[in-house]
């Protein structure tokens, strides 16, 4: 309860407050003698609009969040000394992840409610009001009780989500409700009525106060002073991320566990996981290049990594706006304006001179057939320039080692491209004959390309291009063939899984061969290192190459370079023409064994170091330019769920299923895209305003995220200043009271965002840091920053008047006394939750899940009805 000496002028009132003009909007007048129907119109305008401003705020808070996000994610290199003593380059972050959370993140996350406070002062020429510092309360209890509680049950079935960052969690819980505990004292205990500039000063100050404290426990910076003497391990308390092992040891063996530097050790478990993602990849695209799976990987790593605040209260807007949250779909964008941005002057000419020149050239260039096949035909290309023009091209063969008229048919001629015509071929006839001879091959030219009418040759516009010149193998059939390797050294890496080691057969390709082969012990071992085997390659006829497959074990060395070789054994046919003499038969060539050396991946290497720089999940959210932002502005995409639910699979490794699902995701996302339905149309054309207008704010590239940083801040200010006036309005029309709107629709509006953003992170992210971690380090930073900075700001204003700042506490007061008794039953559930009996804050049984949540919903609930009666002064009778 709250001792307050009440005088004529300090009366609870039950009326609301009479209309008046608000910071930017006008009264709407008449105010008296309205009807009861004008009455409703009015506050359907009001409604509409409050609802409309929310949305523009939505959409701005999320250039305001990315802005945040690149901020943030800043990165610098540093050198770091592995165990070995090998020098690594590692980047890490400028911003400390507790302290982007505290300041930054919460900023974007509460801004409009913050700025409410602030403008409010400012509008009532630095007095009171209600309706700010009744939204942050009430934002607060929104936060804690309903949030919290729809993350309880919407954790899939089965999973739980236990706050990693437990010290953090403790630390910025017990500020949030010390923060409306010393907001009580203030206004009711030491100076009733009051705010003076010391306590105002004071509030402001305990904002930077709570985040130097959670700095200072999130680094353990004083933990030595407190572990000199030993302690048993159930006395301390420990979060997910503390060291399990030798938990009694002495100061130095504690600070050599946990101040062993976490540079290294974060660069260590980075390759890792991201050696164990490229293995997935290769697995999963076997034929892929290296660019390719880099870009597979990036998107995977990019997947699977962790997300801030920031990320998920952009995708959760996003997906309400019909902007597309897909990985893949934001980095096929990213890369495709990057392109066309990057594409020189030089190139556009080399484009134009393309589109005026007609080339003619072999495609393919390369011809291989058995002497037996009869002919074969040569296709040549047309391209560019004027294909309506008829033009001619000469060709003719020339021996290489192949003789014409005795391997093949000398062939010349004319090929007559058409109007429209792009693709010709003429047809060279190939000599068989039943003497054994080597492989052979002739050539094939073209020449004199010119135009039909009047034999006219204008290089200028047509021309032969390389290339021009075909080569045409013969691979002699009347012989078993001569087997062996295409090289006498082979080096992998250890993680490609499986071996594939081409023989080949030349020289004749007559008849089924069988090629015994075993592999042989170097350094590496067989049955350890590699698959040990002796076994048959089958040749049929006309075969002429076979693939030897071998399985590698990857034992995840960083380092290694090992041997081991693979033999053939001399072949056996299996032939019943009695034609075939001694000299026909199979035979081995002379590279018949290879070695296999295995050594780390230099080029796997080099992809992580390029991954340990570019995964930044900041690439997902900041834009690079304003053709960027209004191509997303107009485009509308479907929900897309696929990173939903693909970052689900990832996050919970543990699973069986885990890496089927990733397979299955992989498949949806190379399946057509999703197309949008009416509902993302409504949505989109609903916002588009917004969208539109918003892009004209400076892309995040500028200035580091600094430009769009204070251009969305000072729209989100506008926009929350025609929310209080709207919502005053609105209060005053329909006869409720600002503390009753604030606590309800204004709390309500700002927060409804930070709830879908909520439950994307309570779904996607393994730990529940992001869904409730953050919820009391914003409540509190709200009461410091929101209020702190407006009363300070008024009291100094006042001070210098010679006045005092009057704040009459009313049913602030009691809002504030409900929210710090609700808040302790809350953070007692979830403590308790903690426990073994559940598992963790969030999810668990269903049971459990939805006891919880329910009893987080009635929590709200009350505080509300229970605030907004006071208000009307139901509780007045308890006040002495």
């Amino acid at each position: 309860m709250y001792n307050l000496t009440l005088n004529s002028s300090q009366v609870c009132d039950t009326s609301a407050s009479y209309c008046k003009p608000g910071v930017l909007l006008p009264v709407w007048n008449p105010q008296e003698d309205v009807f009861i129907g004008d009455t409703i119109a009015r506050a359907c305008v009001y409604v509409l609009g409050l609802a409309y401003m929310f949305l523009g705020v939505s959409i701005i808070a999320d250039r305001f969040m990315a802005a945040i996000e690149v901020i943030t994610s800043q990165e610098r290199e540093i050198k770091v000394t592995d165990s070995e003593g090998n020098k690594q380059t590692v980047m890490v972050r400028y911003w400390n992840e507790t302290v982007s959370n505290l300041t930054l993140m919460a900023l974007g996350s509460s801004a409009p409610e913050i700025l409410l406070s602030i403008i409010e002062i400012f509008g009532n020429k630095f007095e009171a009001g209600d309706l700010g510092p009744n939204t942050i309360v009430g934002s607060a209890a929104f936060n804690l009780f309903v949030i919290i509680g729809y993350c309880i049950s919407v954790v899939p079935n089965g999973e739980i989500r236990r706050i990693k960052h437990l010290r953090v969690f403790f630390v910025t819980a017990t500020w949030s409700i010390f923060a409306y505990i010393w907001l009580y004292i203030i206004i009711a205990v030491i100076s009733p009525n009051y705010v003076d500039v010391w306590e105002a000063t004071l509030t402001f100050l305990f904002f930077p106060i709570t985040v130097l404290t959670a700095y200072i426990v999130d680094k353990k910076i004083f933990i030595g002073s407190f572990l000199q003497r030993r302690i048993k391990s159930t006395k301390v308390v420990r979060d997910e991320e503390a060291q399990n092992a030798e938990p009694l040891k002495v100061v130095e063996n504690m600070e050599a566990v946990d101040a062993a530097n976490p540079d290294i050790k974060n660069f260590e478990e980075h390759r890792k996981e991201y050696i164990n993602i490229l293995k997935e990849m290769r697995q999963k695209h076997p034929d892929i290049g290296v660019d390719e799976l880099q870009k597979l990987a990036e998107v995977e790593i990019l997947k699977r990594g962790p997300k801030s605040r920031a990320y998920y209260r952009i995708q959760a807007t996003r997906k309400l706006i019909g902007g597309t949250s897909n990985v893949r779909k934001k980095l096929e964008v990213k890369d495709r304006l990057a392109n066309s941005k990057s594409k020189s002057n030089l190139e556009s000419l080399i484009d134009n001179e393309a589109n005026t020149v007609t080339s003619v050239f072999f495609e393919p260039a390369h011809y291989t057939c058995f002497e037996s096949v009869g002919s074969i035909e040569l296709y040549v290309t047309r391209q560019g320039g004027d294909l309506n023009n008829t033009i001619l091209v000469d060709y003719k063969t020339e021996n290489g080692s192949a003789e014409a008229n005795s391997d093949y048919e000398y062939t010349e001629g004319t090929l007559i491209f058409y109007p429209n015509e792009t693709r010709k071929h003429f047809v060279v006839k190939i000599i068989d004959d039943d003497v054994y001879e080597e492989d052979e091959h002739f050539y094939v030219r073209l020449s004199n390309a010119r135009y039909q009418e009047n034999e006219l040759v204008d290089t200028d516009t047509l021309s032969v291009t390389n290339p021009d010149l075909a080569t045409v193998m013969i691979l002699d059939d009347d012989h078993g063939g001569v087997f062996m390797f295409t090289e006498a050294k082979m080096e992998i890496i250890e993680n490609v899984g499986v071996l594939r080691v081409k023989v080949i057969r030349t020289s004749g390709a007559r008849g089924k061969v069988k090629v015994p082969y075993k592999t042989m012990d170097g350094s590496a071992v067989g049955g350890r290192d590699f698959e040990k085997k002796n076994d048959v390659l089958t040749f049929y006829n006309n075969e002429v190459e076979k693939y030897i497959e071998i399985d590698i074990v990857d034992d995840e060395d960083y380092q290694k370079n090992e041997n081991f070789f693979i033999k053939l054994s001399d072949p056996i046919p299996e032939m019943e023409e009695a034609s075939h003499n001694e000299a026909g038969r199979p035979r081995l060539g002379d590279q018949n064994k290879i070695e296999i050396q295995i050594k780390e991946s230099k080029v796997i290497k080099g992809i992580v170091d390029k991954l340990l720089i570019k995964s930044n999940a900041a690439v997902l959210v900041g834009t690079s330019s304003w053709r960027e932002q209004f191509i997303e502005a107009f485009q509308v995409n479907a929900d897309d769920d696929a990173d939903d639910d693909d970052d689900d699979a990832n996050g919970n490794e543990e699973d069986n299923d885990g890496e089927k699902s990733d397979e299955n995701q992989a498949d949806k996302e190379e399946s057509e895209p999703k197309k949008p339905s009416l509902s993302d149309y409504l949505i989109h054309f609903v916002s588009l305003f917004w969208k539109v207008l918003f892009a004209f704010v400076p892309p995040t590239e500028i200035w580091g995220g600094w430009a769009c940083f204070v251009v969305s801040i000072i729209i989100i200010g506008i926009l929350t200043a025609v929310i209080g006036d709207l919502a005053s309005h609105f209060g005053c029309t329909v006869g409720l009271k600002d503390s009753v709107t604030a606590i309800s629709f204004v709390a309500l509006g700002t927060s409804l965002p930070d709830t879908f953003a909520s439950k994307v992170a309570a779904i996607q992210d393994r730990y529940a840091d992001s869904s409730v971690g953050n919820v009391t380090g914003s409540n509190a930073v709200n009461v410091f920053l929101g209020i702190g900075l407006a009363w300070m700001c008024a009291s100094i204003y006042h001070y210098f008047n010679g006045t005092r700042f009057v704040v009459i506490p009313g049913s602030l007061a009691f809002s504030v006394t409900m929210f710090c008794s609700f808040a302790f039953i809350a953070i007692s559930i979830m403590m308790f939750r903690r426990s073994k009996f559940i598992g963790g804050e969030l999810g668990g049984p269903a049971s459990w899940r939805y006891f919880s949540s329910f009893v987080f919903i009635c929590l709200w609930l009350a505080y509300v009805i229970l605030s907004s009666l006071d208000s009307y002064c139901v509780f007045e009778f308890l006040k002495f």
